[in-house]
């Protein structure tokens, strides 16, 4: 049974929330010198969701939520 929020969510486009694993493959590939675009198109996940990661990545020295 899908909640009320869950329905806003899917019709917004907004999907589930990301992995551990592929949040660290990102921060991996950043190591490894990709572009943000280029992490996006191998991972299939928007650059801004890509760029935030590495951004909180740098801050704060962790991927987690």
């Amino acid at each position: 049974m899908q909640t009320a929020s869950t329905n806003i969510c899917e019709r917004m486009g907004r999907s589930q929330e990301l992995s551990e694993f592929k949040h660290d493959t990102v921060i991996g590939c950043h190591l490894c010198n990709k572009s943000i675009s280029d992490i996006s198109l191998l991972l299939n996940i928007p650059q801004s969701t890509v760029s935030g990661i590495i951004t909180r990545w740098k801050q704060l020295g962790t991927t987690s939520n």
